[in-house]
């Protein structure tokens, strides 16, 4: 089981990973279920995580199990001296697992060395499960809150009013 740098090769894996935790019935065997929340059955199409692959901004780590099979990844895009992180996804049966705690770890890692003064990220506000995940990381809850992108209404129809609260977490405090 390592961690790596995905590539334009993983494509169709990382989407059908991603699109299987947050969307569509394996998605309620853990805790990243958005269909409460956002109807359809995408999160991310071909397009978009393809954009993301090439683009020298973003960086998607993936972690693969003793198969070679992506089982977690995690979207990270370098703002001014921030990096944000997105997409994050472990499959849903192997959540609790350690999956998602070694990802954010190599995210950590990954903000070190492009001398990041924070990590941030938003979650749907009344995910406390969520919210209370990060928190045990160190993460904050900034005050500010966005609502949900008109743009991603692609990848979903929001079946409530959703706003996005932002949580960050400071290099220093990356242990």
């Amino acid at each position: 089981m390592s961690v790596s740098k995905a590539s334009i090769s993983d494509l169709s894996e990382l989407l059908s990973l991603v699109n299987t935790t947050y969307r569509g019935e394996s998605s309620k065997k853990g805790w990243t279920d958005e269909s409460a929340f956002v109807g359809g059955d995408i999160r991310v199409d071909k397009q978009a995580l393809l954009g993301d692959l090439t683009d020298p901004n973003f960086y998607i780590l993936k972690y693969t199990d003793a198969n070679e099979q992506i089982i977690g990844c995690v979207n990270l895009h370098k703002k001014y001296d921030k990096l944000h992180l997105g997409m994050f996804a472990v499959r849903p049966e192997l959540q609790s697992a350690g999956v998602g705690k070694m990802l954010l770890q190599a995210a950590d890692e990954y903000a070190k060395t492009l001398n990041c003064k924070a990590i941030n990220l938003t979650v749907i506000q009344g995910r406390d499960e969520l919210i209370a995940y990060y928190q045990r990381r160190n993460y904050v809850l900034t005050g500010n809150s966005f609502s949900f992108p008109v743009e991603y209404h692609k990848f979903g129809v929001p079946l409530q009013e959703i706003t996005l609260v932002e949580m960050e977490k400071e290099i220093d405090r990356i242990i």
